[in-house]
């Protein structure tokens, strides 16, 4: 739940603080108070109460493991006999994920951000042979920037402990935690001659706050109220003191240079570089690292978000992202004065980068201290052109990193053969300078395999195999052997999960019932993949086998989450197989043809909807209710809701929508979308295609920004409740599309 009393927030931020001190390794370390006792044991209690009392959690040194180059490394050992086991590990959170390999391998059992099977019987099973495992790499990190708009800017406290929960069950040990860095910057230009009011509408709503972090737009969604910084705050400090009493660590953002308008009349002397535009929103303004000016907003900075948040030992900044100017500052001076400022009240922390597009420049690799300067790459399974980050990056550490979806698209799939080959051949070549991994799809809480099994890499000895580790998911997944649930992953290792970056995707096509209705279009976001990466005919034939899995195995979430996910995709491919026909009735005058397919278009419409609306985290009601709840006035609730309502459709204003290419950018199938916006855009251009075929005349045009932004505005309500059974929904689809 979210905290109201302003007492707690005082106190949070000093326990946060006295816990803020950093090995520089990447893990917290206790400083001034001691962390909550058994922090692993408290987080078991959490997730399986029953049993938690059988399990002893043990902390021990990290080892110094060959396979990581001689670093000391995490690891894990867990033994024990039935009822009685016993997991010792270097961090709380490697002891969770000691336990969860444990649950997977040996109790047949899991938990994950999409869904859980924990059917375990009354008294744990023993454990055959002690299993111990050492990470291969130093960093284990987590979440895109875009995470906090895509996957869920108004969550509470009981979301964000789980996803903490599962995230050290799952072997992370640094998380990207953008939480709180509006009140920071609210905080900081207080102190350099602006007022509360003016800051509070330059800030965007939580929806559209990473891409002001990222220095791409400011203001929309706005103005925030005091109230919203404050129970924001409160959340953050939860969030990272939650990282450090598990001995993980909080990726923080750092200051490179973002001001508000009018800064060069509060600070005389000052110099800004204008940035431009981005998708349609003009960039805020660049402030010169080199000037003496930057050097006193930087010290403010870091100081607010030291008392807020305490220290972290990584700080994320991306100079220049997608299209920002330096204008006529060197950028290797630009980048030298940044790490100068972050030194000055950080030292020896790391500067987190993003290799993405052409950043980080050439100019700041060179300017700055490798050893120090750490890049999560967001392309090592995106561009068969990637093969040496040692050469691109001159021998900066580096993790391997994928980005599986974009925009939080509810697409299933990944490029799991390239992590498999990839990942271990970069990580042991001579001189290799890969020492982590990054899980960074723009949308998290998707993919479950996909989340499991890039999580595993650090964990596994050797190659991974591939098709041995989809043998045993569905194991645990679901419970126990069954030869229809082994079958049907068999045939989603094999096509969604088994593209590769050959086609220089990383994500899988979404699908074209959530595209602005074109006969012709080939995807719903511009920057999506124009064609289905696998057959859609040969991922179909997991449905029905999915649907025989034996009735004990199916009363899970885990089951019914996977069930859902593969019949969602498999009446979304048909929108693939179904537009190219109806372009060539419409071509060819067959109104009868025509006026059939459409209404098959429209009756799919309608079951995927009834789909989706058997899930709580698929309702589009859930998250605008969840939006409005933290507004402070009714004319705030609407606003937050409107900022969430708009990042998922038309994103922006006009100019960001269609000048920017950025609507249904974070198209995905959701109960709301699409039996409301999704819905009444394609009955309103079949009905004016079969008026034109009517009449001979031209088709009338339709103002679709217009028509969208109206439905943002003034749509219905939405369920916030699920509806249906899912295995019911799922057979029904089956026998629709004659499988």
């Amino acid at each position: 739940m979210r905290l109201s009393r302003r007492t707690l927030l005082s106190s949070l931020a000093g326990s946060a603080l006295a816990l803020g001190a950093s090995t520089g390794t990447g893990h917290a370390v206790q400083a001034g108070a001691p962390a909550a006792p058994d922090p692993a044991a408290r987080a078991l209690a959490r997730l399986l109460p029953r049993h938690a009392g059988q399990v002893t959690f043990r902390a021990t040194p990290r080892a110094i493991a060959p396979r990581a180059a001689g670093r000391d490394s995490d690891r894990f050992r867990v033994s024990g006999g039935a009822g009685r086991i016993l997991v010792e590990g270097s961090t709380p959170a490697v002891q969770l994920t000691g336990f969860h390999w444990y649950l997977r391998h040996v109790a047949h059992a899991h938990i994950s951000w999409t869904g859980e099977q924990t059917g375990l019987p009354a008294t744990l099973p023993a454990v055959p042979a002690p299993i111990e495992k050492t990470a291969g790499v130093t960093h284990r990190f987590a979440f895109n920037d875009t995470n906090d708009g895509y996957t869920g800017p108004y969550h509470d406290w009981t979301y964000w402990e789980r996803e903490l929960d599962v995230l050290a069950l799952h072997g992370y040990n640094e998380v990207l935690v953008y939480l709180g860095a509006d009140t920071v910057y609210h905080r900081t230009f207080l102190q350099h001659g602006y007022d509360a009011t003016e800051l509070r509408a330059w800030l965007p709503g939580p929806a559209h706050q990473p891409w002001w972090l990222l220095q791409n737009m400011s203001g929309f969604g706005g103005p925030l109220s005091r109230q919203l910084l404050d129970e924001r705050a409160e959340l953050a400090v939860r969030v990272v003191t939650r990282l450090r009493e598990l001995g993980m660590s909080p990726v923080l953002p750092g200051y490179f240079g973002t001001v508000p308008p009018g800064f060069t009349d509060r600070e005389p002397g000052a110099r800004v570089v204008p940035q431009g535009v981005w998708g349609g929103f003009p960039r805020p303004d660049w402030l010169d690292p080199r000037c003496d000016a930057f050097g006193r907003v930087a010290g403010t900075f870091y100081d607010v978000q030291n008392e807020l948040l305490g220290a972290a030992p990584s700080y994320k900044m991306d100079l220049l992202h997608e299209g920002g100017t330096p204008g006529d500052v060197p950028i290797g001076d630009a980048a030298r004065a940044v790490e100068s400022a972050l030194r000055t009240a950080r030292p020896g922390a790391l500067w987190t980068i993003l290799g993405w597009q052409n950043n980080p420049h050439r100019e700041i690799v060179e300017a700055v201290d490798k050893a120090r300067l750490f890049i999560v790459d967001g392309l090592s399974d995106r561009f068969p052109s990637v093969t040496d980050r040692e050469e691109t990056w001159e021998g900066t550490p580096y993790a391997f990193g994928s980005i599986w979806n974009f925009g939080g698209h509810t697409v299933m799939g990944a490029n799991t053969p390239d992590w498999a080959s990839l990942y271990e051949r970069w990580r042991t070549k001579p001189d290799s300078a890969l020492d982590g991994i990054a899980l960074m799809p723009e949308g998290a809480d998707n993919n479950p395999a996909a989340f499991a099994l890039f999580s595993d890499l650090p964990w596994t000895e050797g190659t991974l195999d591939l098709e041995e580790w989809f043998r045993q998911w569905p194991r645990y997944r679901y419970g126990a052997d069954d030869a229809h649930a082994a079958r049907a992953w068999d045939v989603l290792r094999r096509t969604a999960y088994g593209t590769t970056r050959a086609d220089s995707w990383s994500e899988g096509a979404d699908g074209l019932f959530g595209a602005r209705p074109d006969l012709n279009a080939l995807s719903a976001g511009y920057w999506s993949p124009r064609q289905l990466r696998y057959d859609a005919a040969e991922f179909a034939k997991a449905l029905p086998e999915l649907l025989a899995v034996a009735p004990a195995l199916r009363t899970s979430s885990a089951y019914r989450y996977d069930l859902l996910d593969v019949t969602r995709q498999t009446l979304s491919n048909r929108s693939r197989l179904l537009l190219p026909d109806i372009r060539t009735a419409y071509q060819a005058k067959d109104t009868a043809r025509f006026a059939s397919l459409t209404e098959q278009w429209m009756r799919d419409l309608a079951l995927l909807e009834r789909v989706v609306a058997t899930d709580r985290n698929h309702l589009l009601g859930r998250r605008l209710a969840d939006a409005r709840s933290w507004g402070a006035t009714a004319q705030e609730k609407d606003r937050l809701e409107y900022d969430l309502l708009t990042l998922l459709t038309v994103w922006g204003p006009r100019a960001a929508a269609d000048g920017g290419h950025l609507r249904d950018y974070a198209n995905r199938e959701w109960s709301g979308l699409v039996g409301g916006l999704y819905t009444l855009r394609w009955r309103t251009c079949f009905d004016t295609l079969a008026t034109s075929l009517t009449t001979g005349r031209p088709p009338a045009p339709v103002d679709w920004f217009a028509l969208e932004d109206a439905w943002v505005r003034t749509h219905p309500p939405f369920a916030t409740e699920p509806s249906g059974d899912i295995v019911k929904v799922a057979g029904e689809v089956t026998r629709a599309l004659g499988l």
